[in-house]
């Protein structure tokens, strides 16, 4: 007779998942945070409010002062604006990273047989894909206030490319922020001090030549400087190559100097 008794063996976790595999755990995480904004409309209401109001606040605040009408300088105005919201939104990576690490959220999903680096790259689609909503909103918003696409469709698409490849290069950045710092109040401190001397040495929302000289040396290599003059020539019309070349050698440097740390930090804390 067959003995009923004894423990049952448990369910074994693959050691090696196929890449097939984990881009299908990567799509599912990256889904469920999307979904959380059903659950907590506050994390698209950030992403909402913030183009808005800059937008706005840029516009009719500064624009007589600065280009003499706020049609001319909404027409300059706009892709810089575009640039300094798509590097302030890679934060929210940084974030959400920090707070799942400090919530245990990646305690839960190690348990699991899923790859390893499926919350990770999760994490970082899913932020992206809420970087073309807010683009999206600023176009849609600036087009209202006057603001006039002149390379059409083409344009509009190479502009949104360049900025979601320059995104995904900065989130690596985000991502050792958010592993490096100890709570999320510390990523944002450590973030925003980053991002707001770069986003404004440069010449997003001001001509170069309005700077001091000993400044505009740093804004003429400032990587934001080549980005937002990429997608100016994209969306307005003007040389394109050159600054598009150079933004996307910058994105390849910081995603070949910060992924690998943001890898050695994610092992070695989670």
């Amino acid at each position: 007779m067959t003995a009923l008794t004894g423990s049952v063996p448990a369910a074994t976790v693959p050691g090696r998942v196929g890449p097939v595999a984990a881009l299908r755990h990567t799509m599912t995480l990256a889904w469920r945070s999307l979904v959380q904004i059903k659950h907590n409309p506050m994390e698209l209401l950030d992403l909402s409010v913030q183009p808005i109001m800059f937008l706005l606040l840029f516009t009719y605040v500064f624009g007589g002062a600065i280009a003499g009408s706020t049609g001319q300088y909404l027409q300059f105005s706009l892709p810089g604006l575009v640039v300094q919201n798509m590097l302030f939104a890679t934060l929210t990576t940084a974030i959400g990273l920090s707070t799942d690490i400090t919530k245990g959220v990646f305690d839960r999903l190690r348990s699991l047989p899923i790859a390893r680096s499926a919350p990770l790259a999760g994490r970082i689609v899913a932020d992206t894909l809420k970087q073309v909503w807010a683009f999206a909103l600023f176009m849609g918003l600036g087009t209202v206030l006057g603001f006039r696409i002149h390379n059409g469709i083409a344009g509009l698409l190479g502009a949104l490319a360049l900025l979601v490849g320059f995104a995904l290069a900065m989130s690596w950045l985000s991502v050792l922020i958010g592993l490096v710092a100890s709570d999320p109040e510390k990523v944002q401190i450590m973030a925003f001090s980053l991002m707001m001397p770069l986003t404004f040495t440069s010449n997003a929302f001001v001509p170069t030549r309005t700077m001091p000289g000993w400044l505009q040396k740093w804004v003429e290599i400032n990587p934001v400087t080549h980005l937002a003059d990429a997608v100016r020539g994209l969306l307005s019309g003007g040389p394109v190559a050159g600054n598009a070349t150079i933004s996307l050698a910058w994105a390849l440097g910081i995603a070949l100097v910060f992924a690998p740390l943001s890898l050695r930090a994610f092992r070695n804390r989670v």
